[in-house]
């Protein structure tokens, strides 16, 4: 079987001190904490801004060797500038990542939904992307998510094989559902893919804004979820996996109903840990 690793798309959340973290544990402390129980977590704080030397630094000390980041791309170039005129901001980025070292994972590049104004049609966005991804150093791991459900094609998923990016597969409404996917093309573009269990942010923020337990019965998607990453495992397809709060309603515990059905054996909980034991989390 091929490795997988689960975690958070983040690592700080209002309400997981007492529910996923001990209680009375300090923002400083977060990581370490959480690096006890998950191995890899996607960080979102670099989608806003390059990260320092010593926000890196505080990364790499803070986690053991097993450990892997990954992290989104900035905005200024996936939102603002669209791949166009860029090279010297991606170098940038790409400079500070590296300072992870071996605990550097897949770096997305998270586009957001293009309205027909802004970009005509996946012809026009891949006009823009095939030269970029000409450029990505190979000595990196990429992936590319799009959230126009028609781009999801094989001319879009050619391309990305063709240069070994990930197809970044997102769980969420504003996309085709997975088995839909997988029925008629085959997302698998490199030699791991890059999955993300999004949710309904809107609803799921009509519901709560605290984040300390589970909200959302995600059982049946699970399931399904279960077959596919076997499936991709069988076929020796590393899997990077990562769940948001708005998925369910409280990340860890889905991670661990995910590791529950694929890998128990990798079931991590914390020394000491005052977060719930294994249990049925539905």
């Amino acid at each position: 079987m091929s490795p997988i690793r689960l975690g958070s798309c983040s690592f700080t959340a209002n309400g997981w001190v007492g529910s996923f973290y001990p209680p009375g544990t300090r923002p400083p402390d977060f990581l370490a904490s959480y690096a006890e129980e998950f191995e890899t977590v996607e960080l979102d704080v670099t989608w806003y801004r390059v990260p320092t030397t010593r926000m890196v630094e505080n990364w790499y000390k803070r986690t053991p060797p097993r450990f892997r980041f990954a992290a989104k791309v900035p905005q200024t170039i996936t939102h603002d500038r669209v791949l166009e005129g860029c090279d010297a901001e991606m170098r940038e980025f790409l400079g500070a990542m590296t300072g992870l070292k071996e605990k550097l994972g897949p770096l997305l590049l998270q586009f957001p939904f293009f309205r027909r104004e802004w970009m005509p049609d996946a012809e026009a966005f891949l006009r823009i992307l095939r030269p970029f991804l000409k450029k990505l150093p190979r000595d990196l791991r990429f992936a590319v998510e799009v959230r126009n459900r028609e781009w999801v094609r094989p001319p879009l998923l050619d391309l990305l094989r063709e240069h070994g990016v990930a197809f970044a597969f997102t769980d969420h409404s504003f996309m085709d559902e997975p088995r839909q996917v997988w029925k008629r093309l085959d997302p698998v573009t490199a030699d791991f893919i890059y999955l993300r269990w999004l949710g309904d942010r809107q609803g799921m923020e009509r519901i709560t804004q605290v984040w300390d337990r589970e909200r959302v019965d995600r059982s049946e998607d699970l399931d399904l979820w279960e077959s596919i990453c076997r499936q991709l495992r069988e076929r020796g397809v590393e899997i990077f996996g990562y769940v948001n709060n708005h998925y369910g309603g409280h990340s860890p515990a889905t991670i661990r109903a995910l590791y529950d059905r694929l890998a128990p054996e990798l079931r991590r909980m914390p020394p000491g840990s005052k977060a719930p034991k294994q249990q049925s989390l539905f």
